[in-house]
């Protein structure tokens, strides 16, 4: 056998256009978007799961860890890693729950709040970045298409499903 064969390439690769479907520009958006963001708030100090979490713990203060981990899809453990971080930061207090005492409720504290302020401010920033492209009548049009394909995927309104593949934080 000669070692003298040459690989023969497909003549149709070069010519295959790029991807281009609907999937395909969503996850390349949601990828865009969500660097992004992270990039935006990190400036604050926070990654965006910081953020998810101060905000479901402000809208619903005195929750527990349990609840929150629930909503999260997550498991209990992993939840306390990161309200360890915030509550290292000074965004979250957590409080001995008067109904039992072996359960902790979580709150926003007043630098937290402060912290949801800025980055309320950079949200709205970057979502006006991310579409400057459109008018303000296909802006809501494209919100409420997105939504009708986020609940028929089953998905969980206001929870980023990244929570479940989060990498553990060093203490």
């Amino acid at each position: 056998m000669s070692s003298d064969r040459q690989p023969v390439e497909d003549p149709g690769a070069a010519a295959a256009p790029p991807p281009s479907g609907g999937a395909f520009l969503l996850a390349q958006l949601g990828a865009h978007a969500a660097g992004r963001f992270g990039e935006r708030v990190g400036e604050l100090g926070l990654a965006p799961p910081d953020v998810g979490l101060l905000r479901m713990i402000a809208l619903e203060p005195g929750r527990s860890q349990r609840s929150l981990a629930a909503d999260l899809g997550v498991v209990p453990s992993r939840v306390v890693a990161l309200i360890d971080s915030l509550e290292k930061k000074g965004f979250v207090e957590r409080r001995r729950s008067a109904e039992d005492r072996r359960h902790h409720e979580l709150y926003v504290s007043e630098d937290g709040r402060r912290a949801l302020g800025r980055v309320r401010e950079v949200a709205a920033l970057h979502e006006d970045d991310l579409f400057a492209a459109l008018d303000e009548e296909d802006r809501v049009r494209l919100t409420a298409l997105l939504g009708r394909i986020a609940e028929q995927q089953g998905l969980t309104p206001g929870v980023h499903p990244g929570y479940r593949q989060l990498p553990k934080r060093p203490n």
